[in-house]
């Protein structure tokens, strides 16, 4: 609101002041020459407070290049204004607009490439390599807690990056007063104290806000593109909304999908009857993966452990499941 209060500020004051001044009227000018300056007022302005916005939105590295191709491209457009031909009045700016653009342009692209080679990461704490690859860790995938027991085996490593605004979506869901919510994000931020322990990685936790985007997802995929890394999440929706903008996407849900085991109609499993199922006489049993199996006729061995005969496997959206019968039936 104070941004906005000190905007609307800075419009009044020049609109004012080209009032008075009057840069566009020659000395002595009628007041009829006020319209004209306070546009002009009113342009200059605009062209500042759009400069503003469009200098957040691009990277510091990015903006001194474009401010160094500018100045540049001034250079060399007073420098052409001494050749050109004085026939054509309108000649001399816009062959100065183009240069200046165009030299800007070439200067951003300039800065932010040197930035990216010199500086692989302006977020790191500690010495890493250029070619560090980078990973950045959504909320979800920390309050879930099993990418922990996934490093711990070795099959994930790398440098972790978990920025200030995850944390502090993190400390706000341990503090809820809801005891569910609590408890996931206590146990969150026991998940971050097992990756920062863990020998194979390597967690940073840069302070940049990216304050012109408020969403947290939006934030994390900014992240992600800026420091050329993967993006690991457990969100179905960050996940897709990440590969449209084209940011590479790891899914822990994937791969735990990927790690259930194959089971072919024939084979046996011992599993522990826990209720009853939709349809009469069928219970319901589950693997140590959640793998749900049903079985026929199973209804009477509610809470003993039998052993089942696979008959069919039904795949779905939300995974595998297996429908079988009571072996020797």
């Amino acid at each position: 609101m104070a941004r906005w209060i000190a905007r609307a500020a800075l419009i009044a004051l020049a609109l004012v002041l080209a009032a008075l001044l009057r840069p566009l009227a020659p000395a002595g000018g009628p007041w009829a020459e006020i319209p004209r300056n306070v546009m002009l007022g009113a342009l200059v302005v605009l062209l500042a407070l759009g400069l503003e916005l469009a200098m957040r939105a691009v990277s510091p590295w990015a903006a001194a290049g474009a401010a160094a191709g500018a100045a540049l491209g001034g250079w060399a457009a007073a420098s052409w204004a001494r050749v050109l031909p004085r026939e054509v009045p309108a000649i001399v700016p816009f062959v100065s607009l183009v240069a200046v653009y165009a030299f800007a342009i070439a200067g951003a692209r300039l800065g932010r490439s040197l930035a990216r080679s010199a500086f692989p990461s302006p977020h790191a704490t500690g010495s890493s390599s250029p070619a560090t690859r980078y990973t950045i860790v959504d909320t979800s995938v920390i309050i879930d807690g099993r990418i922990a027991d996934v490093c711990a085996t070795g099959f994930l490593d790398g440098t972790f990056v978990v920025p200030s605004f995850v944390l502090r979506e993190l400390q706000h869901v341990a503090d809820s007063s809801d005891p569910l919510r609590r408890a996931r994000g206590r146990r969150g931020l026991e998940t971050l104290e097992k990756l920062k322990k863990s020998p194979a990685l390597e967690v940073l936790f840069p302070e940049e806000e990216i304050p012109e985007i408020r969403e947290v997802d939006l934030k994390l995929i900014e992240m992600a593109r800026r420091m050329g890394g993967k993006l690991l999440t457990n969100d179905y929706n960050l996940n897709k909304v990440a590969s449209i903008r084209g940011v590479e996407v790891r899914n822990l849900n994937d791969l735990a999908h990927a790690l259930r085991p194959v089971v072919l109609p024939g084979e046996t499993l011992l599993v522990a009857i826990l209720r009853e199922g939709k349809e009469p006489h069928q219970g319901v049993a589950y693997l140590d993966d959640g793998t749900m199996v049903v079985v026929e006729q199973a209804r009477s061995e509610i809470g003993r452990t039998v052993e089942v005969v696979v008959t069919s496997v039904l795949q779905t959206a939300a995974g595998k499941m297996f429908f079988g019968r009571l072996a020797g039936e």
